[in-house]
């Protein structure tokens, strides 16, 4: 597994696997089949924006997931591996990188936002360390409907603190 940023030639690789992805977190949620073309054209238009703030982690040579934090603060807005190689500490590694790349921009916590539905996610930010500490109900324009979403939080400094140690 190799973390690193991407290029700008990987754009529509990133842009498949964050909509294979996205398909399957909305599942239960929103009709995928019919907000799909939107969905894609929402990643590519980001990723053709920002691919060289994006981190990316190959394995076997090939790109495998993407995360990214679009307005370049605390919150992570993106975490995408593509669903056949999930579970096999891919999405760890990304996180990892990204808290990184959060704690030396100095701020002091990472932040993340899901559905409530999306309990795979929410199980994958808590065992990291992540608490939930918002819940909130918002009309999304995209599915036409209201949406309860979950926040997520992880303080560095309270981290280390528990663990006796420095962050990073």
């Amino acid at each position: 597994m190799i973390v690193r940023l991407a290029r700008e030639n990987e754009v529509p690789a990133l842009a498949a696997i964050g909509l294979d992805a996205w398909e399957k977190a909305v599942s239960g949620v929103a009709d995928a089949q019919a907000m799909r073309r939107v969905a894609e054209l929402s990643f590519l238009s980001f990723l053709r924006s920002n691919w060289f703030s994006v981190s990316v982690i190959e394995t076997g040579g090939a790109v495998a997931g993407w995360a990214a934090r679009e307005d370049k603060d605390g919150t992570i807005s993106d975490l995408w591996v593509e669903p056949s190689l999930q579970r096999n500490g891919l999405g760890s590694s990304l996180l990892a990188d990204l808290e990184q790349r959060i704690f030396t921009g100095g701020f002091e916590a990472a932040m993340i936002r899901t559905h409530v539905q999306n309990a795979q996610a929410i199980g994958f930010f808590q065992k990291h360390g992540y608490a939930i500490s918002s819940l909130s109900t918002a009309y999304a324009p995209k599915l036409d409907r209201d949406v309860e979403s979950v926040g997520m939080t992880k303080m560095f400094v309270e981290v280390a603190a528990q663990q006796g140690q420095q962050w990073f």
